[in-house]
């Protein structure tokens, strides 16, 4: 492989674009890789809406090469060239803000994840990584889903997802890998953390509440892995060869191990704080979003990428992450940490407009 030359003079090995670095995984995933491939050289690309929710003492992006601001719907194709792997985990990233912004859904999340991945193929990029989602079973909690299961999305996000994995499979070929990771619900600490995530919500609740709530029945399931793993599994993604699996591949991303109720995950959190409450309201209708999922080919085709932190460890994370900060705000779910309510600040303060573009 051709190297190429970095800032400093240096010569790289392999050249990373991470489209949508300035969320809540992109920051592991920099991390992982430079950890790991000090020949790497990574570039992010980011429109910036949660670029100042940082939770960390130190920048996020001190370990990223070069920093490049703009929208993927107007994404400049002439950045792709020399790249080695493309890994786009740009997204309006939940069911809220799907619901609320439909259309840029799709145009996010799909239509300019299409058209990038066919630059990227025209400009000779190697891997393209395309974070997906578990989500995309919908309802289906019967039995633990494969790859091969049929698909129930039941929100925009969830369709988006969908669609996108069916329009990426035709452009797969012997020199344009293409890997669909089908990522369990996200949780853990980061330097852009999240608290609209279920895990996550419940262990801040727990520090600065001192109860858990749980408005549904809290029978549902849902499958998690911590982010940290995340990008291990994005790492073994954009290096995973032919032998490996097949040019196009969609895989279920995380571990069987990780198969939870929602009142299971609540109650693992109240194990680990004192004197804490948990409601559940038992007569609530269930969550139509409910699904167990089976992990079984990505421990057999990256068994040393496997997921490695488990809930009790998860849950330890995110508290010490968030004792580190300082947190106590009991009206998180208004603050900044929760990401609808980021973009309805923008909106209000004439940032953005309706259509999520940034204004001036």
């Amino acid at each position: 492989m051709e190297k190429h030359s970095g800032k400093n003079g240096n010569k790289y090995n392999m050249k990373t674009l991470i489209i949508g670095n300035e969320g809540y995984v992109g920051p592991h995933v920099v991390n992982r890789i430079k950890q790991y491939h000090s020949d790497c050289w990574i570039a992010g690309f980011d429109i910036g809406y949660f670029a100042h929710t940082i939770t960390a003492q130190e920048f996020p992006e001190l370990n990223i090469d070069v920093q490049y601001r703009g929208d993927v719907r107007n994404f400049p194709e002439n950045l792709l060239k020399e790249f080695d792997s493309v890994i786009y985990l740009a997204a309006i990233s939940n069911d809220p803000m799907g619901k609320e912004f439909e259309q840029v859904t799709y145009d996010v999340n799909h239509y300019s994840a299409i058209l990038i991945a066919k630059a990227a193929k025209k400009v000779g990029v190697n891997h393209f990584v395309y974070a997906s989602s578990c989500s995309v079973y919908g309802s289906a909690d019967d039995k633990p889903r494969t790859e091969n299961s049929d698909l129930n999305p039941l929100t925009a996000y969830a369709i988006s997802k969908v669609s996108t994995e069916k329009a990426l499979e035709p452009l797969a070929a012997n020199n344009f890998i293409v890997t669909c990771l089908r990522f369990a619900t996200a949780c853990g600490f980061s330097p852009r953390l999240r608290l609209d995530l279920v895990l996550n919500d419940f262990v801040a609740s727990a520090l600065a509440v001192g109860k858990i709530e749980i408005l549904s029945d809290g029978t549902p399931w849902r499958p998690l892995i911590h982010v940290q793993d995340m990008g291990c599994a994005i790492d073994w993604a954009i290096n995973r060869g032919h032998d490996n699996a097949a040019n196009f591949l969609v895989v279920n991303t995380g571990s069987n191990n990780w198969n939870y109720q929602i009142k299971d995950l609540a109650l693992a959190v109240k194990d680990q704080f004192t004197s804490i409450d948990l409601s559940i309201n038992e007569d609530a209708e269930p969550d139509k979003r409910s699904y167990q999922v089976d992990f079984s080919l990505f421990k057999k085709l990256a068994p040393d990428y496997a997921p490695r932190i488990d809930l009790e460890e998860a849950v330890k994370d995110i508290s010490k992450g968030l004792k580190a900060i300082g947190f106590n705000d009991s009206n998180f779910r208004q603050s900044n940490l929760m990401r609808l309510n980021v973009l309805h600040a923008h909106i209000k303060n004439d940032r953005l407009n309706n259509k999520l573009e940034w204004q001036g």
